[in-house]
């Protein structure tokens, strides 16, 4: 892990992102993009490729994985076959390891958390919901709203704002760069887990502390 850059004696505040942070769905996403694929006349990809491709925007990063601009109407096709893949593997995707206890561990010692997830919200709450984790968070917030950079950082912002939280007692923690690049335009601190959609390097190269799970995430701001 790199080392922690900030006081962590200033952080009460823990926001979670949910996919390929407290949700293992790794295979469930790959399988959705070589859906993607198979219609498009790409080969499938492996997930060592995806994880160094993978990136917000998504428009560019698919048009990138299948070699060419999309047509008008072409990117609404990508989201559909994404969505209809993703929900079929759902199922089969298990909560990461150690959660939910990790989250209990955080609450335990008198932090507050909540969960921001780009997922569409009416699609995360009750999924959220229905695995009986719903109580740990002070807020759920799915995007809302379409951004010009498709980046998660605006709606860090609404989702600190509607609870009045200071920026400067919150970590986000997630599997991405974007997680890392919303964190740090919100004035909050980042911390990312290995175990999602980007590669290792990838994330250390934003700079933001890098731990294996979510647990090792909690134990660093534990100090442990």
């Amino acid at each position: 892990m790199t080392e922690l850059s900030f006081d962590r004696s200033n952080i009460t505040h823990i926001v979670w992102d949910w996919n390929g942070t407290l949700l293992d769905d790794n295979h469930a996403n790959l399988a959705a993009v070589n859906a993607v694929c198979s219609t498009f006349g790409r080969e499938p990809v492996e997930m060592d490729h995806w994880r160094t491709v993978f990136r917000r925007p998504l428009v560019s990063c698919y048009e990138e994985l299948l070699g060419r601009p999309f047509a008008d109407g072409e990117w609404e096709r990508v989201e559909q076959l994404y969505e209809e893949g993703y929900r079929h593997h759902l199922p089969t995707c298990e909560l990461a390891d150690g959660v939910p206890d990790v989250l209990h561990t955080w609450a335990g010692g008198g932090g507050t958390q909540s969960l921001l997830s780009m997922a569409g919200h009416d699609h995360l709450v009750p999924l959220v919901t229905e695995r009986g984790l719903a109580h740990h968070f002070t807020r759920m917030d799915g995007r809302r709203f379409t951004t010009e950079h498709d980046s998660k950082a605006e709606h860090l912002f609404h989702h600190l704002d509607n609870q009045g939280i200071d920026p400067a007692q919150v970590v986000l923690i997630g599997d991405i760069d974007d997680d890392a690049r919303a964190a740090q335009e919100a004035g909050a601190q980042p911390i990312l887990v290995s175990s999602g959609l980007m590669s290792r390097d990838r994330l250390v190269a934003t700079g933001a502390p890098v731990v294996d799970t979510p647990v090792a995430a909690v134990a660093a701001l534990r100090g442990a």
